[in-house]
């Protein structure tokens, strides 16, 4: 069973990372012509269970609220995206993000669901983004990130300092209309994809990069 679940892909690299970016814009636009096309294709409870409405764990990731939204999301995934598919193949990089993503909606699907959040609509792929970042921060673990373009951070210190402030403004309560339990799914589903497909630990990773 484990041979199954991580035999390798041949390696190719397609430049999916840009078409996830051009395929996100082309949703947007459309959505400024078509409105209803977020209510068709984000997540929500109603409509995805009620309304039998079954695709929305997936497509949600494609549609965003505005351009500020998209924009910082998209810019993410160019800069981190990138260079995680050029570093493990594009096939392997379409699994992990469609995956994730997808695992990031059911989640919150049930979250919400269970909690009684039926009228929450989710959008957006940050999750998926997420999971890019800490795969990046895996991948290239003594690779350092400039904040602000100044502040040179390590990968792995950015994705943990990214986690605390998205498990405590999740757990605190501060509402400010980001899904940051998504964001936390994000981090916790590709943690997993690591140790499971691919049989790497991200501690260990980082203890021998450091340590």
């Amino acid at each position: 069973m484990a041979s199954i679940i991580r035999k390798p892909f041949s390696y190719s690299f397609k430049n999916a990372t840009l078409a996830i970016i051009l395929i996100n814009t082309a949703i947007f636009l459309i959505q400024q012509v078509i409105p209803s096309l977020s209510y068709i294709l984000s997540l929500n409870v109603y409509n995805c269970i009620g309304g039998k409405m079954y695709w929305q764990p997936f497509t949600y990731m494609f549609v965003h609220g505005n351009f500020q939204h998209l924009f910082f999301n998209m810019l993410g995934l160019f800069f981190f995206g990138l260079s995680i598919e050029k570093a493990l193949g594009t096939k392997e990089f379409l699994l992990m993000y469609l995956l994730i993503g997808t695992l990031c909606g059911l989640f919150s699907l049930a979250v919400y669901f269970f909690t009684g959040q039926w009228r929450i609509i989710l959008l957006g792929a940050s999750g998926a983004v997420y999971a890019v970042l800490l795969a990046y921060a895996v991948v290239f673990p003594k690779s350092r990130i400039f904040i602000w373009g100044l502040i040179p951070v390590p990968a792995p210190v950015l994705v943990v300092a990214y986690a605390i402030i998205e498990f405590f403004s999740h757990f605190l309560g501060m509402r400010s209309g980001v899904a940051h339990s998504v964001h936390l799914a994000g981090f916790g589903f590709c943690w997993l994809y690591f140790l499971v497909r691919m049989g790497i630990n991200p501690i260990k990773v980082w203890k021998n990069a450091y340590f």
